[in-house]
């Protein structure tokens, strides 16, 4: 049987749609008389600069090992549209990638992050790079609702050095995150990347159960939602639960944060003094 095609990503980071935007408008003015040179000239060069930021970035940025890199092309090369229509949402999208993922890495060895616990795992890219920075004692428990993906990610784990340092709890979020609590557990660096409607649950929860370490850093992805939040038209269902989650941050005065415009947004929380 042939393997299915590989499927290009499509854009999902604002920086990413304006660069499809510029390229349609670009396309729509081709062969349009009466374009002056100079605002031709200017859309050139806005295309340039959105379409050329995110492949400078990776280039720039340090590679990422082998094992990620295996990891990522597994994930780009599965068929998600062969899932079962039922079971979680999941794309090829979905990926942190080669950029942020070495972001994360970067974060847990600048902090001296021992613990890390990731709220949604998909393949484990994230959750591998930030495994890859800790000590060889240390440890990362990632929560992961479907079984499917958990097992997958495992699957990718297990060829790499660091994968060992990574237990994965398939089931709810909150159940595993009130387990974990139960038993005394605490993180020095949290990870959120899940449903978008449980955003606000899962950083009140870390706050408030114990969970989070003195002095633990929360980083929360997705936080512009391909501009969704700020946009004039009407958000979809994960755009209006970002815009209401960093609202609710913004006003909770527990905490002090900064959004990092990196790829599709990435919000660092911490207590405040």
């Amino acid at each position: 049987m042939n393997a299915p095609p590989r499927q290009t990503p499509r854009p999902v980071t604002p920086v990413g749609l304006i660069a499809q935007a510029l390229d349609r408008v670009a396309d729509g003015l081709d062969g349009v008389a009466g374009v002056p040179d100079g605002v031709r000239d200017e859309l050139r060069r806005a295309r340039e600069l959105a379409g050329g930021l995110d492949p400078y970035l990776e280039d720039v940025t340090t590679p990422e090992s082998a094992a990620l890199a295996a990891l990522a092309a597994d994930t780009r090369a599965h068929d998600w549209s062969a899932r079962d229509p039922d079971a979680v949402f999941l794309e090829q999208e979905m990926l942190s990638g080669h950029v942020e993922g070495q972001a994360l890495k970067m974060l847990v060895g600048a902090t001296g992050a021992r613990r890390v616990l990731e709220i949604g795992l998909f393949t484990g890219y994230s959750a591998l790079a930030m495994a890859e920075a800790l000590p060889a004692d240390g440890r990362l428990v990632a929560c992961e609702l479907d079984r499917e993906v958990a097992e997958r990610a495992l699957r990718s784990f297990a060829a790499s050095p660091a994968g060992g340092r990574i237990t994965v709890e398939v089931g709810p979020a909150q159940r595993s995150l009130a387990a974990l609590a139960a038993a005394g557990e605490t993180f020095d660096l949290v990870f959120v990347d899940a449903d978008k409607a449980g955003y606000a649950g899962y950083v009140a929860t870390l706050l408030e159960d114990g969970l989070l370490a003195p002095g633990g850093l929360i980083c929360v992805d997705n936080t512009l939602m391909q501009g969704e939040p700020w946009r004039t038209d009407e958000p979809g269902a994960n755009g209006r639960a970002i815009a209401d989650f960093n609202a609710t941050v913004a006003a909770d005065p527990r905490v002090e944060q900064v959004v990092v415009p990196l790829r599709d947004g990435l919000t660092l929380i911490r207590r405040a003094a």
